[in-house]
């Protein structure tokens, strides 16, 4: 009785899409293929970010069976309060915007266009080295484009979805480009097509595809795609095969390898996928290592992974910088508060002087306020979750609830840095989540680099960015194969 009271309390409810669909237990995967639409099409909808057509909410409704009319009240009221995501399934397209650049072009610096541009920092990287500027950057995110424009004076920035893009406006409004460099978000890799078939606008078109397209349009010497280890895998290998083979079908001889920042200098582990592609031909130098750390790679044994030289050769590379080496300048704080002046008391390291880059103000080195259950389990935190006492928390990875190692470079950053429950990434002597601040050191951007949006779209911005000491490698090994 008490279910069935509550099943008809759910019908006189005004249900959206999503909560319909959860209270009927069925899985985002069926209801798209019985309403026969894509589960892309179903997140958009769920979100609030297109309004179903008549007919569509029809169908959906039926499966789901409840009342049209409510259903409609529902979405329309969702659709006035959308819930944003921030990718290309999720995010609302905000009108086009461009940021014009800001300062005078340097005809003597080879160009760089920046697609997926983030932050910038690749092509960041790329600027270190004096030889590059960066003339153009594109992003589907507003406040990710706000601070790649503010860290990249002489780019314009394009705020728009790139199947929109049209090459005219790069090739019209900026310097042919020596290199062209992106990092694609993964969705439609599945689906990637022969690049023959791609059209403009094809809304079919994978986000790897239109990269290929620009390229293809544009013609710049040198391409860099960067991604994840797993695209190594993805499809038992299909997926990386056909996305060498378009760089291929466009002109371009191409070399990839899995590359560890730590094994130049980062002191973080983190692992990306690089392919570069010489329009000329060229064959690409990969850089060899200079520091060394005990690390087991993503992808395995694979031949792409560029690891460290062994055995005698090992003594002449460096140790990997540590997390200590990288932020023991910065004061200690609590939980919840927040510093602005450098330590004094200490010298700072070479890594955390060249970092540092000349600031006299330290910025975003505030701790998030952790919950007096929180710091409790901060203060039992050791490697893994399995350090904790037994019965502290319920459920988590492994990875969860777990204390960085000083003496070492650090794991993988995520997204959710300065929170315990989703990663390690409890501070290695303190009892608290790394601050901001020292996710940005561990990714290897100066203090220098300018960030806005809310904190916790900061915190996203830092978590997903490239390294741009791994972008400062690429380049240079580009000078060197050109």
């Amino acid at each position: 009785m008490f279910f069935e009271s509550i099943c008809s309390l759910w019908v006189h409810m005004v249900l959206d899409i999503r909560s319909a669909r959860q209270v009927s237990r069925m899985r985002q995967r069926d209801l798209a293929a019985a309403a026969g639409i894509s589960v892309h099409e179903l997140m958009k909808l769920e979100r609030g970010l297109v309004i179903p057509s008549e007919k569509l909410l029809c169908q959906i409704s039926n499966c789901l069976g409840v009342d049209v009319d409510q259903i409609a009240v529902a979405q329309n009221k969702l659709f006035e309060n959308p819930l944003i995501g921030e990718g290309y399934v999720t995010a609302r397209p905000e009108s086009i915007q461009t940021i014009p650049r800001r300062k005078s072009l340097d005809r003597t610096k080879r160009p760089v266009i920046d697609l997926f541009c983030g932050v910038g920092g690749l092509s960041y990287g790329f600027e270190m080295d004096e030889e590059f500027q960066v003339v153009a950057g594109v992003d589907l995110l507003s406040d990710r484009l706000q601070t790649f424009s503010s860290n990249h004076g002489a780019a314009n920035a394009y705020g728009q979805d790139i199947h929109t893009l049209s090459t005219d406006v790069l090739e019209n409004e900026n310097p042919h480009p020596f290199v062209v460099v992106g990092g694609p978000p993964c969705q439609g890799f599945s689906s990637i097509r022969p690049f023959r078939n791609i059209e403009r606008n094809d809304p079919r078109n994978s986000l790897a595809q239109e990269f290929c397209r620009i390229v293809h349009d544009l013609q710049p010497e040198w391409i860099v795609f960067e991604n994840v280890v797993g695209l190594l895998t993805h499809d038992k290998g299909k997926t990386f095969q056909a996305t060498m083979e378009a760089f291929e079908e466009i002109g371009y001889r191409t070399s990839a390898k899995v590359l560890n920042a730590a094994y130049y200098g980062l002191p973080q582990c983190r692992e990306r996928l690089i392919i570069v592609g010489s329009r000329k031909g060229k064959p690409f130098k990969w850089t060899s290592p200079t520091h060394w750390c005990e690390h087991r790679s993503m992808a395995g044994r694979q031949e792409f992974v560029l690891k460290p030289l062994e055995g005698l050769f090992a003594q002449d590379l460096q140790s990997a910088v540590t997390i200590d080496e990288a932020t023991h300048d910065l004061p200690q704080i609590r939980s919840g508060k927040h510093a602005t002046t450098y330590r004094n008391d200490i010298e700072p390291t070479p890594y955390e002087s060249f970092i540092r880059n000349g600031a006299q103000q330290l910025k975003m080195h505030e701790a998030t306020t952790h919950s007096p259950r929180m710091l409790e389990i901060i203060k039992h935190a050791g490697d893994n979750i399995y350090a904790l006492p037994e019965g502290m928390v319920k459920s988590g990875f492994s990875s969860c609830y777990s204390r960085l190692n000083g003496a070492e470079p650090s794991v993988t950053l995520t997204v959710n840095f300065v929170h315990p429950a989703s990663n390690r990434c409890i501070h290695p002597h303190q009892d608290r989540a790394l601050t901001p601040r020292e996710g940005a050191r561990l990714q290897g951007f100066l203090d220098t680099f300018e960030f806005f949006g809310t904190r916790s779209q900061i915190v996203k911005q830092i978590g997903n960015a490239v390294p741009p000491l791994l972008g400062r490698v690429i380049a240079k090994a580009i000078l060197e194969s050109d």
